[in-house]
């Protein structure tokens, strides 16, 4: 691909780094200036996909969590989050809403809902060291000019 510019992170897979995730991909995504409904929209998906990680990848451990972002000169935006976790065994019923591997801890079973209604595409597959990868889209529209004072300024 053709990216201007990416950043990885990798943090452990405590709840409490789901807020440092989505705020440094936010803060990342900036430079192709974004609305605010457009980063609250990346920052959602960042904050679904990590938080799945740390509930359902490392269940009974800790493990490791990475953010990949990649930003085009065309305004998309390119993220994956990886796990090495457990896996998910049926990736198609993972999407569906309501599902979830864990219905006795109250979870809703809707973060793939989630991210898929904020991103352009999202996609899962396995990784070679068994975990989840969890590969996000996002094209940003363009931003009208803001006319100060008339066509002249």
């Amino acid at each position: 691909m053709n990216y201007i510019n990416e950043m990885t992170l990798q943090f452990d897979s405590h709840s409490i780094n789901e807020g440092f995730a989505r705020s440094a991909v936010a803060a990342f995504c900036v430079q192709l200036n974004p609305t605010l409904d457009e980063i609250t929209d990346i920052k959602t998906a960042v904050s679904e996909a990590v938080t799945n990680c740390v509930v359902h990848a490392y269940p009974k451990s800790k493990g490791k969590i990475t953010v990949w972002v990649g930003l085009k000169k065309t305004r998309e935006i390119d993220i994956k989050v990886i796990d090495n976790g457990v896996g998910i065994a049926d990736l198609q019923r993972a999407r569906e809403p309501f599902f979830t591997t864990k219905p006795d801890e109250e979870r809703a079973g809707m973060g793939f809902t989630v991210m898929e209604s904020f991103m352009d595409t999202v996609n899962l597959e396995r990784n070679e060291n068994g975990g989840i990868v969890v590969e996000m889209s996002k094209s940003l529209g363009r931003r009208k000019a803001m006319a100060v004072g008339g066509e002249n300024d």
